[in-house]
């Protein structure tokens, strides 16, 4: 506690001003107490702000500096002596060169001894006018005066640095992702605007900003606030699955930006009523995924009440950042929580997709499909050898390449009809029915789940009366429109009666179309099964969702 104590302890009264130019107001046995307290309008004119100071302590060991916040340009004497200047004032023959609105000087060890000082400041302010505040003194070591904002900006980049680190990686992913995931992009862009923030207001520290420029750092700063404020509760609405997300938003910025509007050019308090406007809709909104038991809900309320507690103890330059720190960090939990729960359902669907791939093979191999197959060939064979031939070839080239693709996630569509035809011929030679494929539309090198259409032929083949003629014909089609694909599969023929004017069960066949087309495409996928007038239909439609 020793080590925070002040190393320099002092007491300044208010300036009092004068409009002129005289050497002598320099002097601090000058009398002023006929000067004005408030500066008025100067125009252009030269005008001098005198401050007594008295200083009660030091510490010898360091020398003493002077830090001055005030607008305009300005020379400044330290009991009469002239220890720096800000900018150059305007001249009768010499426009004004802008000072910074906070500058540092040394003030000479001959001249520091505690006991009653004067500063005095010739000034002019030739832009902003209107703005005519008064200057502020702060006394203390030297190199600590110079050396604080350094430590400061040491712990402001390592924040901003993961910031920016956290935006740019969670753009990737989102721009990477085949199942974009809006709630990243969202949350990069909430590291990004945060990033900014950092920089913009401790850009005092790196850049000279001329005085006439002072606001236009505070107005991107009321800017940034904005944008932060009413993204941070729309990143909770997305990750707590919330309704009408939408109508939400549109609400939080309509309050949002009444707030701007009628604190406008009030800059600090606007930034503050900004954020405790967000902070309040965020509460609610955790509140409100608190009831409903949502995973991370009770650990983002904590972070919640904790921003609350350092804006309470802290001054709002400090305690903003550190909330907006907690609450990124409270969103990265929930993200990593997403990103878990999406793993898990990966997880899950590859092991249905596996165990329904080899319930499939094993179904293509059983004994009674071997068996049936098997006494069809010896009945070919006695017959007609040489068809015999074209049979087991059929058959073999089916088995080669159902064991190609087993282990694939996608496949060419080419490679899914050529399965799809040697099924017909050898299904033709076991039912001695003629079944024809007819394509339109397809693009062979498109991708698409393996042994689907080859599943969906399989129930059309079992599931539908043998016709009048003797001949089912299957139409695959396909259609793109924009990033959505659909592909039909029409079953030319009559449904049995226990499947007519049905829909698609639960079957092996059908869990397993179910499962291949999850593990590929998430969400992004419908698939629809039903009897229509020409015979069965089969669609499946594929179109990438953002969540």
């Amino acid at each position: 506690m020793a080590s925070c104590q002040p190393d320099t302890t002092f007491e300044a009264a208010e300036a009092v001003f004068q409009t002129g130019d005289d050497p002598r107001w320099a002097a601090p046995r000058y009398d002023d107490s006929g000067w004005r307290t408030e500066r008025g309008l100067t125009g252009n004119q030269v005008f001098w702000m005198r401050h007594r100071v008295t200083l009660r302590h030091r510490d010898s060991a360091a020398p003493l500096g002077l830090r001055v916040n005030a607008f305009g340009s300005f020379e400044v004497y330290w009991d009469g002596t002239r220890i720096g200047h800000n900018g150059r004032p305007a001249g009768p023959a010499r426009a004004e060169v802008p000072g910074t609105a906070a500058s540092t000087y040394l003030v000479p060890d001959s001249l520091a001894a505690p006991g009653p000082h004067l500063v005095a400041l010739r000034a002019t302010q030739v832009h902003l006018g209107h703005d005519r505040r008064t200057s502020q003194l702060v006394l203390g070591s030297y190199p600590r005066l110079l050396r604080d904002p350094l430590l400061l900006l040491a712990f402001v980049n390592l924040m901003a640095g993961a910031l920016l680190i956290a935006a740019a990686y969670y753009l990737f992913l989102f721009l990477n992702s085949s199942r974009k995931e809006f709630g990243s992009l969202v949350f990069s862009l909430i590291c990004a605007l945060c990033f900014a923030l950092l920089m913009v207001e401790y850009a005092k520290f790196y850049v000279d900003i001329p005085y006439p420029r002072f606001y236009v750092r505070l107005e991107i700063i009321g800017l940034l606030t904005f944008a932060i404020a009413g993204l941070v509760p729309l990143y909770f609405a997305i990750q707590f699955e919330i309704k009408k997300k939408g109508l939400l938003a549109g609400a939080l910025f309509a309050v949002l930006g009444g707030i701007y509007l009628v604190h406008y050019h009030e800059y600090d308090l606007t930034a503050l009523r900004l954020s405790q406007a967000a902070w309040v809709a965020a509460l609610l909104l955790v509140l409100w995924a608190v009831w409903q038991r949502a995973p991370g809900s009770v650990l983002v309320l904590t972070g919640l009440l904790a921003s609350a507690v350092s804006h309470y103890f802290l001054e709002f330059d400090f305690s903003l950042y550190i909330a907006f720190t907690i609450l990124v960090l409270c969103m990265l939990y929930l993200h990593a929580i997403r990103v878990r729960a999406t793993e898990n359902e990966r997880q899950a669907a590859l092991l249905l997709s596996s165990r329904l791939k080899l319930e499939l093979l094993k179904k293509n191999i059983q004994p009674h499909f071997i068996k049936n197959t098997l006494t069809s060939l010896l009945d070919w064979v006695e017959e007609s050898p040489a068809q015999s031939v074209v049979f087991i070839q059929a058959l073999a080239r089916e088995f080669d390449l159902l064991n190609g693709m087993a282990e694939a996630t996608l496949i060419p569509v080419r490679q899914e009809i050529e399965l799809c035809q040697n099924h017909l011929r050898v299904m033709q030679f076991r039912k001695e029915i003629s079944y024809e494929l007819e394509q339109t539309g397809i693009e062979p090198d498109d991708l698409i789940p393996p042994a689907i259409f080859h599943t969906i032929l399989e129930n059309g083949i079992t599931h539908s009366l043998p016709p009048a003629d003797g001949r089912i014909r299957f139409q695959l089609s396909f259609e793109r429109t924009g990033q959505q694909k659909k592909y039909q599969l029409l079953t030319r023929a009559q449904p049995r009666p226990a499947e007519k004017g049905g829909k698609a069960g639960s079957g092996t066949g059908f869990r397993y179309i179910a499962a291949r087309l999850q593990e590929s495409y998430g969400a992004g996928w419908t698939f629809h099964s039903a009897a229509v007038p020409e015979g069965w239909l089969t669609s499946i439609t594929i179109a990438p969702v953002a969540s």
